[in-house]
């Protein structure tokens, strides 16, 4: 990646959540003259859009008409922004060049770039990766789809640093010179179809991921996954594989309780299971990916085995909570579609669950979550604009004791206390977004374990 000069190039940036105004600020402070556009209709005179606007950015809120598009050079569109409203259509129509926020980052920065994407697991994979990165001495910074602008993240590092970086499928469609060092899909299933409409979209803008990439680069791909290792055919770097149903030709597995390396003809011990913070099959997966992605990228084994076996995972995924009189509860708030939740439940194999679930549905097939959840979960409490069509499919697949608690998280908890006893687990996994109730899967979060902790 290089650093580009703006000067003279007239931007506009759509959507002002964090990519837009992280992307606004480096375009401008490389030159560019930048527009940057809301539909909402935000006060200027406060924080931060004094500052924004301070730094020369221009701001336009409250309408987007196509005439915005007049004079400008390139477009910029946060992920949220669909490629289907009005004035997207009119860029495309008027042939103009249409970037993500990450493709401004890989414009401000000499960095190289590890990235990570999938339906699931992308934000726990990048934050381990991260740490092996740092841990390697090598300076490193983290961003992406995990809350950062990427952007404002990698502005100005140089060549020897790396950015780690979580994409989305809506980051990655409008990229061109993206070019990473080493990635990985670590799996796909159904998401975003209301967005990209197929799964054959959806997978594509996944894909994108290793455009660019050469014979020295990785990438890193998930042999158990019929519709990922399909894809060895069109990649241009390295493959090596990770699984955690076999062996591998060349890559990482887990074998009986063990992680292994298998680079070179020959096979290292990672670590055992057993020597892992995080727990279930999903969490092997993406740290075998992580495994990878970092010894691609020249970080010791040593190093590598010394950060797995001290991660203790992220916030919002399986997090243990608190435990009350034997029952312990966790926070899965950011399960937000069935594949998700489908691992967070098969991380209790022994069942006896209390699943609080349900939100803003993404109308996804739930056949195969509420099959699972017939096995594992003895009470299934429901929340959100889900409930009606969750509870459908909960008592056709044999969901013994399925509750409603409305739109209420506090009293969905407090249900939870009253019927739970030991060994009975209380799992929040919600199967959808939080947009019925919440800003975003975050703050749904922050609320379940602030009530957990106040009972």
């Amino acid at each position: 990646m290089s650093i580009m000069d703006f000067s003279g190039k007239k931007i506009l940036v759509i959507g002002a959540g964090i990519s837009g105004r992280a992307a606004s600020m480096a375009l401008v402070r490389h030159g560019g003259s930048v527009i940057l556009n809301d539909m909402k209709q935000l006060d200027v005179s406060e924080a931060p859009w004094t500052d924004i606007a301070a730094a020369g950015v221009q701001l336009v809120f409250g309408s987007q008409d196509v005439s915005l598009l007049d004079g400008i050079d390139i477009v910029v569109p946060s992920p949220v922004i669909s490629p289907e409203i009005p004035i997207m259509k009119e860029a495309a129509k008027r042939g103009l060049p249409i970037w993500s926020e990450v493709e401004v980052a890989c414009r401000v920065t000499n960095a190289s770039l590890l990235g990570v994407t999938g339906t699931n697991g992308k934000t726990t994979t990048t934050t381990l990766l991260g740490e092996m990165m740092k841990a390697s001495g090598r300076q490193t910074v983290v961003g992406g789809n995990i809350g950062i602008g990427l952007s404002e993240q990698a502005e100005d590092l140089p060549a020897d640093a790396v950015v780690v970086a979580e994409l989305s499928s809506f980051q990655l469609e409008f990229t061109q010179t993206m070019k990473a060092k080493a990635a990985t899909i670590l799996n796909i299933t159904p998401d975003h179809l209301d967005r990209h409409h197929t799964m054959e979209a959806y997978a594509a803008a996944k894909e994108r991921i290793f455009r660019n990439q050469d014979k020295e680069d990785y990438a890193v791909l998930n042999y158990d996954d019929e519709r990922v290792k399909a894809m060895e055919a069109d990649m241009t770097g390295n493959v090596v594989w990770f699984s955690t149903q076999g062996e591998v030709p060349v890559g990482a597995f887990y074998d009986n309780g063990t992680l292994m390396l298998r680079m070179n003809g020959t096979d290292t011990v990672i670590c055992h299971e057993n020597d892992l913070h995080l727990f279930g099959k999903h969490n092997i997966q993406n740290c075998l990916a992580a495994v990878l992605l970092a010894y691609t990228a020249g970080v010791s084994l040593d190093t590598i085995r010394t950060v797995l076996q001290s991660f203790k995972g992220v916030e919002h995924r399986l997090e243990k909570v608190r435990t009350i009189h034997g029952v312990t509860y966790y926070n899965d708030s950011k399960g937000t579609n069935t594949d998700a939740s489908i691992k967070a439940l098969e991380a209790f194999p022994q069942g006896h669950l209390i699943l609080i679930a349900g939100g803003y549905d993404k109308m996804t097939p739930l056949d195969e979550f509420m099959a699972l959840a017939a096995k594992r979960v003895d009470t299934l409490i429901l929340i959100g604009k889900a409930a009606d069509r969750f509870e459908e499919a909960a008592k056709k697949a044999g969901v013994a004791d399925v509750r409603r608690a409305g739109y209420s998280m506090e009293r969905a908890i407090m249900l939870a206390r009253d019927i739970a006893k030991a060994p009975q687990a209380v799992l929040l996994s919600p199967a959808c977004s939080s947009f019925d109730m919440y800003d975003n899967f975050e703050q749904r979060g922050r609320v379940f374990k602030g009530i957990v902790n106040a009972i």
